[in-house]
């Protein structure tokens, strides 16, 4: 299969060469386009389009002999897109982002790059899997890649815009793949920390709580694979009684704009994207 390989910690990290050469060691094409920086935490924005709507790329090189990849000065769901619109050649028959530093579990995979590089996918109509590995020492990136390969087959069978969110614990053998619903919270969250000179200092911190029984992160933390079947942006269903409530005064505080509105643009030095191994 020709395979689109993309991630959010930037194109020099070891987790994107070594999925991407797995992949061609198991004989699958892989084409690598991954942001020329680290972009975690980028979810789904596709931010980073210049005005005249180009984007910068460069010819990237990984040490593995024949695989293609570029290095993108965007976010990964921009490159899932570029790529899909066949910006590095033919579409891909499957996207693949990783592999992460670090676990995406619970329903803070709303902020990952790495998930929102999967579900940009997905949007497009391809299916697509994100998968993240738990912190180790040494980091267990074949392992990783090795598990992720073996679901191919299962994902390019099932319906197209199927997404799987894989996480793999630190673990010198992978003790078994589990279906997994998302932890409510994850192990980490956003804490606001000491205020230091007017500024508002975020930090990731654990969350100190244990994590739901059965969830994603409990079944990581116990050194098995978890896979879940994720969706991106969708409707709810809401009440035709709700519906047909209506919330005092909202038509009323309003205010109607112009039908065009002047636009100033100041300028913009262009990122020169920089090849990294």
């Amino acid at each position: 299969m020709r395979v689109l390989v993309t991630n959010d910690d930037g194109i020099g990290a070891p987790g994107i060469a070594a999925l991407a050469a797995a992949l061609g060691e198991a004989g699958h094409s892989p084409v690598v386009a991954a942001p020329a920086e680290d972009m975690s935490g980028a979810s789904a924005s596709i931010m980073r389009m210049h005005p005249d709507a180009h984007i910068e790329v460069a010819r990237a090189d990984l040490g593995s002999d024949g695989i293609e990849a570029w290095c993108i000065d965007a976010t990964p769901a921009l490159a899932v897109l570029a790529g899909t619109l066949g910006a590095f050649g033919e579409p891909p028959d499957i996207v693949v982002s990783g592999i992460n530093a670090g676990l995406n579990t619970g329903q803070s995979v709303l902020h990952s790059g790495t998930v929102g590089a999967a579900l940009t996918a997905q949007r497009l109509g391809f299916s697509a899997m994100a998968v993240s590995l738990e912190p180790g020492d040494p980091w267990r990136w074949r392992t990783a890649a090795e598990v992720a390969i073996h679901q191919l087959d299962w994902l390019s069978a099932v319906p197209q815009g199927t997404v799987l969110n894989m996480n793999v614990p630190d673990r010198p053998r992978t003790l078994e793949v589990r279906w997994a619903p998302l932890d409510p919270c994850g192990t980490v969250r956003v804490s606001l920390a000491d205020d230091h000179n007017g500024r508002r200092q975020l930090e990731m911190r654990a969350t100190g709580e244990e994590p739901s029984l059965g969830g994603d992160a409990a079944l990581v933390a116990a050194g098995n694979v978890t896979i879940t079947a994720i969706g991106g942006v969708h409707e709810l269903d809401v009440p035709s009684d709700i519906k047909g409530q209506q919330r005092p005064g909202l038509e009323s505080s309003v205010e109607r704009l112009p039908s065009s509105l002047p636009v100033r643009v100041g300028e913009r030095k262009r990122a020169q994207p920089a090849t990294r191994r």
